[in-house]
């Protein structure tokens, strides 16, 4: 049997979802949203959810390993430390290294439609650019700290962040069909390539999240093994497409009995709406398995767990129904997704 070069593999950064700190029984015990995917000796990150910088170094890496980071949607919780990765980051950069590509959504272009539980419609933020894209999310983050970068840069003699990374947006093929708002996730977006090198070509579709748009899924894949990782979605045909015959799915999986709980009994239209986007915009533990099982994975990982701080007992006990390997791993598991060896275990 030929031995694998590369072990391509995935490690949990950040395995909770949610724009929150997680409290109560088992806070702290997972960070926030963030896989690396390391092939050979190059990692890319895929989200850059609270604490990922600390994590990424717990991990092994730091920002000098990185090829590239990967956005799969602008919601708080997959983007909040991408600016201290860019800026702390600084200090681990190789002095020869290329600028790392920040790829991810652009511009919705539009504003949601206004919930229909409002009594009034809301003021939007920023109203004169209230939808930026990675790139131009990028800059307005470089912005918001340049008194820092600056005393650095001109006082310090650092590097700017600006030549050492390059925020573009995802292109979404035309013909889809795509609308921010009357088709978020159209079914002619057939996965297209987002970014390639020697090790890994990665692919995108779009998925189902509203309101925000454009989501996406993303599929690495190497001559050794594939991982598919979902994004932010409720059940999605795009993704079946996107994860078909994939070594390892990780999957996004919420507890909709928290939901009942955290918001049922609540009684506002506030409380009413947190549970609308809730039921259409995630999956459940046991939908997540029904879509690892059409897609043929060989192996399913739960993460983006939300609430961050439920038992793992109660993700463990949903994983009827898939015939693959099942995981539901902690932060900072490792996972081969090498197509050879067959196995597919989860380490710490």
């Amino acid at each position: 049997m030929q031995n694998t070069s590369l072990t391509p593999r995935v490690i949990t950064l950040g395995t909770a979802g949610g724009p929150r700190w997680w409290t109560g029984k088992n806070a702290g015990r997972r960070s926030g949203i963030a896989t690396a995917v390391v092939v050979g000796e190059a990692v890319y990150l895929v989200d850059a959810g609270s604490g990922v910088g600390n994590q990424l170094m717990k991990a092994g890496f730091n920002t000098g390993d990185l090829r590239g980071i990967f956005l799969t949607h602008l919601h708080s919780d997959h983007t909040i430390d991408l600016a201290s990765l860019a800026i702390f980051g600084l200090f681990t950069l190789k002095p020869d290294q290329a600028p790392i590509p920040i790829i991810g959504p652009g511009d919705r272009g539009a504003l949601p439609p206004v919930s229909s539980r409002a009594t009034a419609a809301p003021r939007p933020l920023y109203p004169a650019n209230p939808t930026p894209g990675t790139a131009g999310m990028f800059e307005h983050l470089m912005q918001a700290y340049a008194t820092d970068l600056n005393d650095r840069v001109i006082d310090a003699l650092r590097p700017s962040p600006l030549d050492h990374f390059a925020a573009t947006d995802i292109k979404i093929p035309a013909g889809t069909g795509y609308h921010p708002n009357e088709n978020p996730t159209p079914d002619a977006c057939v996965p297209f390539e987002i970014y390639r090198d020697e090790l890994v070509t990665v692919t995108a579709t779009l998925v189902k999240h509203p309101p925000i748009a454009p989501a996406f899924a993303f599929r690495f894949e190497t001559v050794e093994g594939s991982v598919t990782i979902s994004g932010d979605t409720a059940p999605c045909e795009n993704l079946v497409t996107l994860a078909r015959g994939t070594d390892l799915l990780l999957h996004e999986a919420i507890d909709f009995d928290w939901v009942q709980q955290m918001y049922g009994s609540v009684g506002t239209e506030e409380a009413q709406a947190s549970m609308d986007h809730h039921r259409r915009s995630h999956t459940s533990p046991g939908q997540a398995i029904e879509l690892a099982e059409r897609a043929g994975a060989r192996s399913l990982a739960l993460h983006h767990l939300v609430p961050g701080t439920t038992p793992l007992s109660v993700w463990l006990s949903r994983a009827d129904g898939f015939s693959g390997t099942f995981l539901v791993p902690e932060d900072l598991d490792t996972i081969s997704f090498a197509r050879l060896p067959l196995e597919m275990a989860a380490t710490r």
